[in-house]
């Protein structure tokens, strides 16, 4: 699959190339479908019709029970949230009722506490190990890469406790969505 130029992606209100801008210039801007890194802005492109119909299932099996049970909240990949220096969007994130925001006009001003990326055929396999790890450091407690074509999850706990689940494995919320579980085979279904 080719992956588009970047001018090609860009909203006709931005130059072809794009500026920098510093943290907080990004967060009180308008400006959506980025992701701000290291001063430079991340164009995201729409994703395919697999990683949609995967990123309903997890949304859903996690949004019903942490409504259920009155966790917090599950937000879906539009969703900006500070890591460290950065703002990123993962396609799924749950946030604990404790550390939710009052002001919902805005990206979160802290990360999630379970942060959950599926894999695009066009992300590149050092950007998603990069993003992992900067939600880890910025305190996620938990981040979920899932793997459309082996149909695969990565739990990342921290940097060296990493957990590789099959389809026949059970995917668990550990602490971070207490009592949470499901198959790793539905999520791919």
């Amino acid at each position: 699959m080719d992956v588009p130029e970047v001018h090609q992606i860009i909203p006709d209100n931005l130059p072809a190339e794009l500026p920098k801008m510093t943290l907080e210039e990004f967060l009180e801007s308008d400006l959506e479908g980025y992701e701000y890194i290291k001063g430079e802005l991340i164009p995201m492109p729409p994703t395919s019709v697999e990683h949609g119909y995967i990123s309903v299932n997890i949304s859903s099996l996690l949004h019903f029970y942490v409504r259920e049970n009155q966790l917090g909240r599950v937000l879906i990949s539009e969703t900006g949230f500070r890591v460290g220096e950065r703002v990123l969007m993962p396609d799924i994130a749950f946030i604990s009722t404790n550390r939710l925001s009052d002001d919902l006009s805005k990206a979160s001003p802290v990360p999630p506490d379970l942060a959950v990326e599926v894999v695009s055929p066009t992300d590149i396999l050092s950007r998603i190990q990069e993003k992992v790890f900067a939600y880890l450091e910025a305190g996620t407690q938990l981040v979920w890469v899932l793997e459309p074509r082996a149909k695969t999850v990565t739990v990342y706990r921290s940097e060296t406790d990493i957990t590789l689940l099959t389809r026949n494995d059970t995917l668990s919320g550990e602490e971070v969505v207490e009592g949470f579980s499901c198959q790793v085979a539905e999520l791919f279904e």
